[in-house]
Parts: structure tokens; sequence; C-alpha cells
């Protein structure tokens, strides 16, 4: 099977923005509202169920269901690992996501800072000063033969597609604009030069973007 590099269950605005202005730690989505950017997700019974029975069923479970499917490894950047800018004060901010996080896998943090890497549960945080195609050959060795996700933020995401990196992915375009923020796209039809797309709506509002190589 073709080792491939996906973006999976990304959420951007009708108008494209990924997230919000002034970023805290309070805040990991800016002025953005994070309920109203994945709150499609948190209602799915692939995500409800992790911790108790519920969720809704459908199209938006089948596509969360699909967020781990052969994922051997993460790329991210540093601003969706944390909101530390700059060199880090000390090496006890351990990321969002607890004491385990959802990826289950390496994951690699796109930082001018490196710092140890360090792991929790079953997730091992790996720190590099890297351009797009040195990490990715990094993480593609780390998946052992599976597909590696660019899990974001926007720019991470958009470096990878500058650098025609990306083979395919699942954008969710909610139903709402924010004026303002880190800005995925213009339009959708920006990346048809290099992807087949194809838009499905789902009964919560959401549109679900599929993009594929030509």
């Amino acid at each position: 099977m073709t080792q491939r590099v996906r973006v999976h269950c990304f959420t951007v605005t009708q108008d494209g923005i990924g997230a919000g202005e002034d970023q805290s730690f309070e805040r990991p989505f800016g002025h953005a509202d994070p309920g109203a950017l994945l709150g499609w997700a948190g209602a799915t019974a692939s995500w409800v169920n992790r911790t108790a029975p519920g969720g809704s069923r459908g199209l938006d479970d089948y596509v969360v269901r699909d967020f781990t499917r052969n994922i051997g490894a993460e790329i991210m950047g540093r601003n969706k690992f944390g909101p530390v800018r700059g060199p880090w004060p000390n090496d006890d901010w351990q990321g969002w996501w607890g004491d385990k996080p959802p990826f289950h896998t390496p994951v690699f943090v796109l930082t001018h800072h490196p710092r140890p890497s360090f792991t929790l549960s079953d997730t091992t945080f790996h720190f590099l000063d890297a351009t797009p195609h040195e990490a990715l050959q990094q993480a593609k060795a780390a998946a052992g033969g599976q597909d590696v996700r660019i899990g974001g933020g926007v720019t991470s995401i958009r470096e990878f597609l500058d650098a025609d990196l990306i083979d395919e992915m699942h954008i969710a375009v909610t139903p709402y604009e924010l004026g303002s923020g880190l800005r995925l796209w213009d339009s959708p039809d920006e990346l048809t030069d290099s992807f087949h797309l194809e838009r499905v709506p789902s009964p919560s509002g959401i549109v679900h973007h599929f993009f594929w190589r030509h």
C-alpha cells in the first residue's frame, strides 16, 4: 500500500479561516469559538463514545471515525501544540492534550526552538527545526509504512501544500464566517489545479470537502 500524506477532519469557517487571532492558554483558537469550529466532530458517536455512550451517526460520524485510519505519525505546527512563543522558558509545558493525547502515534512538532522529546501515554512528541520535506522524511520513517497526517494548523497545512507534499485532504467547512484570522483559502477552488474536489453537505450544516490529487 502506498504511504500517503493526508489532512483529515480539519475545520475552517465559510470564509476559509481555521483559527482566530490572539491565541492564548485560555483560548487555543484565539477569538474564534471552538464549539462553532469543532462542535460538529465533538457531537459524533465516534468522539463521544470515548468517554460516554451517545452521539450522532451518519456522515459526520463516518469521517470522524476515519480520522485515525492507517495513520502512523502526525506533523503539527507549534501553535497547535501550545501557545508558548519564542524560546521555551522550560520543558514543563506538555501541550493542550492532557495526559492521554488523542494521537496514539509519534507526533512531530515544527518549531524553530527544538526541545527534548517526551512521551505521554502512547504518544511521543518530537520537536523539529526542519523544512516540510525534512519533517516528512522523519515522519514517514516513524509511521512504519502507514500514512502521515498533517494535523494543522493553517500555516503548517499551507506550507505542505506549497511544497506539493499533500496527497489528499478532508476539510470540514462550517456554516458561519469569522471575518479575520488564519485563512486556509479564499476559495477551495484555488486548489483544483492540483486536486479533484468533491463537496458533500451534511444535515449538521457542515459541508465536507474532499480533495485528492489529479
